[in-house]
């Protein structure tokens, strides 16, 4: 048996070498006894992913969980208009709004505009509130439509969009409470804390009309554009008898409606839009040149004042009460946004496919417009917020400066230097990290606000869940 074994594990010897050349068969071991070889592979060190390419990583994730987590019926291009607007408001009075340190102590506000009206042309762009109102208009349209499909009445529906705008109203006058009363026991000069409340509190005239007209959705909606044309022509009636009898206190007392008929024509042209309006790209064209031309004749010939924003010292002001050359300037505002509404969606719309890498085997990375979109989305679920705190911010940085000791350059002195504008344009970023401390301190009255109870899930489009 032992030799059986043999001859099965030993190869014969090739016919060219001698027989005495093999082993002997007493050296060979059973097959059942050979061991199968074992390959021994260098060691080698794990990949190391380095701290800024994991962080590249999880943005690029977060961007795309929020591209796909948009609803695909979605207008993002309104999201866009939205911020825009939100983002003129903002550097426009950080831009155009000076709080000048007086050889009294007293803080007092001023404008760059009433000594370098070479800069007039900056209130155009950073004046986009008539955006705001189109934009405003037709979401509130569209929405008070869906919510009657849904069977929710009108009270349950204002209830709801004027939360939104309860709570973190509520917050920012809560907050200057407390600091007036610190003012007031410091013994700051009375001029101080008129400057510091009016650069604050100013702004809350524009919520304020837009809750009013938010409550009259139903009716803009019933009228659309004729809304916009009544609002219009009261503007321009008053405007008429301005001029016709000076400013009297019955004029006076009349044109102070103006802040509530000029931004309805932007509202109602929202509406109307809503209700499929300006469908064709030629009226939104028609309504761009209109507003333009019509702007322009006005501040030419009829001797209203060129900048769209108020100046100090200056007799007439087109926001304060709104006048006829803004309603007009905001139709050429309203026409320039309806025709960005396709260059808007294409740069932030969807990509396809988004299920699979361009590169098999490649990890799926985020486009610009992916990008574009996610920082649309941020920014959109605190617009009101930043809106609201954006003075807050600028006055912080202002105020506490002054710790030490000598006016700062584009903050404490006069705007009435060209290198002003440009040192103002460095203390942006500082107002902006700022506006981001105060967004994330207070951004839970925002969320709360939106249903009245606790944290509310949100999508990443901005949306209640």
């Amino acid at each position: 048996m032992a030799d059986l074994r043999t001859r099965a594990t030993v190869r014969p010897a090739p016919r060219t070498q001698p027989a005495t050349d093999a082993k002997p068969a007493t050296d060979a071991k059973p097959a059942t006894d050979a061991k199968p070889a074992t390959v021994t592979k260098p060691a080698t060190a794990p990949a190391r992913t380095s701290p800024a390419r994991t962080a590249l990583d999880r943005l690029h994730a977060a961007v795309l969980r929020i591209d796909a987590a948009t609803p695909d019926g979605r207008d993002r291009a309104l999201d866009v208009l939205r911020v825009l607007a939100v983002t003129g408001v903002v550097l426009g009075h950080w831009l155009v709004s000076a709080v000048a340190l007086r050889a009294d102590g007293h803080l007092l506000g001023d404008s760059p505009l009433a000594h370098m009206p070479g800069l007039t042309p900056l209130s155009w762009v950073l004046q986009p509130l008539a955006v705001f109102f189109l934009v405003g208009g037709r979401v509130a349209a569209q929405g008070y439509d869906s919510a009657r499909a849904r069977g929710v009445g009108y009270g349950a529906w204002l209830r709801q969009r004027l939360r939104r705008l309860a709570g973190p109203v509520g917050a920012l006058l809560g907050m200057w409470l407390l600091v007036l009363a610190g003012l007031v026991v410091a013994d700051t000069a009375h001029e101080t804390i008129h400057t510091l409340l009016n650069l604050v509190l100013s702004p809350l005239w524009f919520l304020l009309v837009f809750a009013l007209l938010t409550a009259l959705t139903p009716l803009v909606r019933r009228a659309g554009a004729t809304a916009a044309v009544l609002g219009g022509g009261y503007v321009a009636a008053t405007d008429g008898a301005r001029m016709a009898f000076g400013d009297v206190g019955w004029v006076d007392a009349a044109r102070q409606g103006n802040v509530l008929a000029g931004w309805l024509v932007p509202f109602a042209l929202g509406a109307a839009w809503a209700a499929g309006g300006f469908a064709r790209r030629r009226s939104a064209v028609v309504l761009l040149a209109a507003g333009a031309v019509s702007t322009a004749g006005l501040v030419l010939w009829c001797g209203y004042p060129a900048s769209m924003v108020g100046v100090p010292g200056s007799q007439i002001s087109n926001l304060n009460p709104l006048t006829l050359a803004a309603v007009t300037f905001g139709l050429a505002q309203c026409g320039a946004a309806m025709l960005l509404c396709g260059p808007l969606r294409r740069l932030v719309g969807r990509p396809s496919p988004l299920a699979s890498p361009a590169v098999p085997g490649k990890e799926l990375r985020a486009r610009p417009g992916q990008f574009a979109w996610a920082g649309v989305t941020v920014i959109n679920l605190s617009a009101i917020t930043i809106f609201l705190w954006h003075q807050t911010a600028m006055l912080t940085v202002t105020v506490t400066s002054l710790a030490t000791g000598r006016p700062l350059f584009g903050l404490h002195t006069n705007p009435d230097h060209p290198l002003w504008a440009l040192a103002r344009i460095g203390w942006v970023p500082v107002f902006a990290i700022v506006l981001v401390v105060l967004c994330i301190a207070f951004r839970e009255t925002e969320n709360t606000s939106r249903t009245g109870r606790g944290r509310t899930a949100r999508t990443p489009s901005g949306r209640p869940v």
